[in-house]
């Protein structure tokens, strides 16, 4: 019997299977790094002062990886307006994990540029994630977590992955 709020002695039925059961793989990578995304932000917590993000986290990267970035190239790679882009930027130039400074070759422009504090930070983090990839091998394998890892590499290589960015 179907439950019935109406009738308060009905009991629900239950349709549903295990929450991970035939799910697509790309619902399931998505489920997992949503996991290990709250994990890394639990070990983060009390760490820092500062309530960092996952966005920030995607902005320090990407500060990290490119050459005299302004907030008009973050905010196109992120996908966001240039003033979200630039509220998030203030928030980091703020808690010392950024700087801006003139553009060598756009005087109307400023580069950002972490700091000793961001490079500090994304050591951190590359500490972290190596933990809960550790952790992750440790459950399901070095075997399994080898191939699945070097499955995702060929996938992304033969995608071109455009880097790492938040899905909004």
């Amino acid at each position: 019997m179907d439950h019935d709020p109406a009738h308060p002695t009905s009991t629900p039925t239950h349709r549903a299977t295990h929450p991970t059961a035939a799910q697509p793989v790309s619902i399931l990578l998505a489920r997992t790094f949503r996991a290990m995304t709250d994990r890394f932000h639990e070990r983060l917590a009390g760490r820092h002062r500062e309530p960092l993000r996952p966005a920030h986290g995607f902005v320090l990267r990407y500060l990290a990886a490119t050459e005299h970035p302004t907030t008009v190239d973050l905010a196109a790679h992120l996908g966001v307006s240039k003033q979200a882009a630039g509220k998030t930027v203030a928030e980091l130039v703020e808690w010392a994990y950024v700087r801006r400074e003139p553009h060598p070759t756009d005087r109307r422009a400023q580069a950002l540029a972490l700091t000793d504090k961001g490079h500090d930070y994304l050591a951190l983090a590359d500490r972290l994630w190596t933990e809960l990839d550790a952790e992750f091998a440790a459950l399901i394998g070095d075997t399994a977590f080898t191939a699945l890892r070097d499955g995702l590499t060929g996938y992304l290589d033969h995608t071109s992955s455009a880097g790492i960015r938040p899905v909004w």
